[in-house]
């Protein structure tokens, strides 16, 4: 039997099942799913204007965290309202291209996010071991430029995995046993030689999670060895504290982005529902918890939070 028999290269629309093995379930977690996507949308927006409009927060790590609050609207935009329409509507069908193009957004934010979190991570690490230097070093148009780069390379990097998805041969067999097209649950379809797919999606997420995780990673060493240098409890109290916000976003990000990464290719032992569930809160627990964790820790944004509230209220 022919190739062109068994396969042809674009088909018209592919179909989302949701969560594989809770598809009775699912319409009761969508309550809680639409609750938590209200709480990401509400929140990230109120960060942005309040960032926008507040002179005094245009500093490097209130110009980050709006860059996070944008990129974590993308991220729980691009998923979010089709997969409510997939558990409440049973509505899973997705045109080919527009598979690809929800699969751009979410693996390019998601470097995005990883760039953004490393790139905080670097103005800790100024802010506290090189205090007196941080405003000269961390100008305006270096974050602006930091934020560029890291935008860059997640379009750059990610382009090519939509593009060898584009050319490729795919069964007929269209059902994606997840509740987005992800890069791999959407490899999973084509039928044939998916290895230069496989091995470019894991060059890309050991180019990113890897080189971001070891930035990170020795930016708090160094933070660690200055703070345990100080003489003063009260100050290394201080010191860990304003680091303690962004260790909690770090961990809600990256810990379930490497358990979806490494059940993909190694966990086959993993029950499907735990990771599409685990894959499902990866790019909606991060844009709820951000605004919320930066909201209560950061006191010059909460201080002008309570501002606000109290300007309305006379």
């Amino acid at each position: 039997m022919s190739l062109n028999s068994t396969a042809f290269s674009h088909p018209p629309f592919l179909l989302l099942i949701g969560i594989p093995g809770l598809e009775k379930e699912q319409f009761w977690i969508a309550f809680p799913f639409c609750i938590m996507y209200a709480i990401a949308v509400l929140g990230n927006i109120a960060l942005l204007l309040i960032i926008m409009a507040e002179p005094s927060l245009h500093e490097p790590m209130y110009l980050f965290l709006a860059m996070l609050a944008f990129t974590d609207l993308v991220l729980s935009t691009s998923t979010l309202p089709k997969m409510l329409g997939i558990f409440w509507l049973g509505y899973g069908e997705i045109g080919f291209l527009c598979c690809l193009a929800q699969l751009f957004l979410i693996h390019t934010f998601s470097s995005v996010e990883s760039g953004v979190l490393m790139a905080m991570a670097l103005d800790r690490y100024i802010a506290i071991c090189h205090p007196l230097r941080h405003s000269s070093i961390l100008s305006v148009p270096v974050v602006v430029a930091l934020e560029s780069l890291v935008l860059v390379r997640g379009v750059l990097l990610v382009s090519p995995l939509c593009f060898l998805l584009h050319r490729m041969p795919f069964c007929q067999h269209h059902v994606i046993s997840h509740s987005y097209c992800e890069h791999m649950a959407v490899v999973k379809l084509v039928c044939g030689d998916t290895r230069v797919n496989v091995i470019y999606g894991l060059f890309v997420a050991f180019i990113v999670i890897g080189s971001d995780m070891i930035l990170i990673s020795v930016s708090y060493t160094m933070i660690l060895r200055v703070v345990m240098r100080l003489s003063s409890a009260e100050a290394r109290l201080k010191a860990f504290s304003t680091c303690a916000s962004h260790v909690c976003v770090i961990l809600a990000f990256y810990v379930p982005a490497l358990f979806t990464f490494l059940t993909h290719r190694f966990g086959q032992s993993i029950p499907p529902p735990v990771h599409i569930m685990v894959a499902n809160l990866y790019l909606l627990v991060p844009p709820v918890l951000n605004p919320i964790v930066y909201g209560v820790r950061t006191k010059k944004l909460w201080d002008r939070v309570v501002l606000l509230f109290q300007q309305k209220g006379n």
